[in-house]
């Protein structure tokens, strides 16, 4: 008699649930997986029939079919091993006594002497069980403090095969995981904090400004200006995560393989180098996997040496810093990663990095200092709020004592600012400024005629496109909820405005 066991298929970061079910008859001995397995799960015949072995059990010695459904639906990965070990066991005659298989979801990769190995997208997976009423579910030892973030299923954490077996007969009872509780980092490691840039005012106000609002920021200076330190230190001025953003990054990190303990404890900054390609960067491969922008969903995205960057990988960009979301298409399906993340883009004015600066001559040709500069497209631009030039700091400022303002006095008057937009989205999906659309402009951005004024006219004389004029309006919402103003006035708009000159 065949024996149904849940599993569970991820598919970007959604969960399909896979029933399996295996089949044991007279005839020439064979193991075959059917309900097109990839060649991880094909290769998990060898390695359940190991496990099981090794383990002390009766292998099967008859022909053996094991159906993974829908068959319509690819399967990927190790995390079917253990659900395809059990269903065999009971299938064979193996009892279960003390828990309804039948609740229950099951994931976990074997090893060949039966020990579970940790498994990718264990917090999908237990929000799945959640949504589809299982009771319980199983997963690897290493997997139950990430799987226990979810409350509302009993999560049981097994060290190996004949641990599962004998809690499923009754004979040890696995203990379930307590709820992990989720401590959360008030700030970040203290060696970027900005106290530690001197001068650069300017340059902190935008980042201020872009903060409060996860606007996007390009950073324009000499070789030495600090530009790498002005952007290192904008995860220092950003507010503490909240519970349910740090669930959703634990997600994405918990799919790509890039967690390190059981959740995300701090905004993601990530930076990859100049030379990464598109697919790395936005995400995708012939089986979808995010890329840097999911990964700093919530967070940091630094391009350093912005323009050196493969100009598709950088065109690539377009649709998640508009949409806040990446979607791939492949053949077998459609997947959709987050992608809010807030854009932090350095480079130099040119090639040799000096044009404009009063100390060094530039050698580059007129020619080549445009052709530098065009290699950032002018629809990328659009989707930049504030572009800022970063000057070489005098000596002067290098040389004295007195310490920059540091960054948890930034971060006090981000974070008012962005309590202001809590308050103000409480109703909507929304919880910055930048996530607003063009329809929420009229409700939220409420302008004073003469700042009305003053942006329509400027618009005129900067030719801005319509993304461009939206998102000065926004960066002046934020601009205006730092001064604790509930509308937006002249001032606000002319410091927004300033911040739109073209590189």
């Amino acid at each position: 008699m065949a024996q149904v066991v849940f599993a569970a298929a991820l598919i970007g970061l959604s969960v399909e649930l896979v029933s399996v079910e295996s089949d044991i008859a007279f005839g020439m001995r064979a193991f075959n997986i059917v309900g097109l397995p990839d060649r991880a799960v094909r290769e998990a015949c060898g390695r359940v029939e190991a496990a099981i072995k090794n383990c002390g059990f009766s292998f099967p010695r008859y022909r053996i079919t094991v159906n993974l459904a829908p068959a319509t639906l690819k399967k990927q990965g190790a995390g079917y091993d253990l659900p395809i070990a059990l269903s065999v066991l009971l299938s064979d005659g193996a009892k279960c006594s003390s828990l309804d298989i039948g609740k229950t979801l099951v994931a976990g990769e074997l090893a060949l002497d039966g020990t579970l190995r940790h498994i990718p997208g264990a917090l999908p997976i237990a929000m799945a069980a959640k949504k589809h009423g299982f009771i319980s579910l199983i997963v690897p030892e290493s997997d139950k403090k990430e799987a226990a973030l979810v409350g509302g299923v009993s999560v049981l954490g097994a060290s190996n095969l004949k641990e599962v077996m004998a809690h499923l007969e009754g004979a040890i009872a696995i203990q379930k995981s307590a709820q992990t509780p989720i401590s959360l980092l008030e700030h970040p490691d203290g060696q970027w904090d900005m106290q530690f840039v001197r001068g650069q005012e300017r340059a902190k106000r935008a980042l201020e400004i872009a903060a409060a609002g996860a606007h996007n920021v390009l950073l324009s200076g000499p070789p030495g200006s600090g530009k790498t330190m002005l952007a290192r230190g904008v995860p220092s001025i950003l507010p503490m995560l909240t519970v349910e953003e740090s669930l959703d990054i634990t997600g994405i990190h918990s799919v790509a393989g890039t967690l390190k303990s059981a959740f995300v404890s701090e905004r993601p900054f990530r930076s990859p180098h100049h030379t990464t390609s598109g697919i790395a960067l936005v995400g995708g491969g012939t089986d979808p996997r995010p890329g840097e922008v999911s990964l700093a969903h919530r967070g940091v995205l630094f391009l350093d040496e912005f323009p050196e960057f493969r100009k598709d990988a950088l065109e690539n960009l377009r649709q998640p810093l508009e949409d806040g979301q990446i979607t791939i298409s492949r053949a077998a399906g459609t997947v959709a990663f987050p992608a809010k993340f807030m854009l932090v883009a350095a480079m130099n004015p040119c090639p040799c990095g000096f044009a404009n600066d009063p100390f060094h001559r530039c050698s580059c040709p007129p020619a080549l200092i445009a052709k530098y500069q065009k290699r950032i497209s002018g629809p990328l631009m659009d989707r930049i709020d504030l572009c800022i030039d970063v000057p070489k700091t005098e000596i002067e400022k290098l040389a004295g004592n007195v310490e920059a303002e540091p960054s948890r006095d930034i971060r006090k008057r981000v974070q008012a600012a962005r309590d202001i937009q809590t308050k103000r989205f409480h109703d909507t999906s929304h919880i910055t400024n930048a996530d607003m659309g063009s329809k929420d402009l009229r409700t939220y951005c409420k302008m004073l005629p003469e700042a009305e004024t003053m942006l329509v006219t400027a618009a005129k004389a900067l030719r801005l496109s319509a993304r461009a004029f939206t998102r000065t309006i926004k960066v002046s919402r934020t601009i205006a909820d730092l001064g604790g103003d509930q509308n937006i006035n002249s001032e606000h708009m002319t410091e927004a405005l300033q911040f739109r000159e073209r590189i």
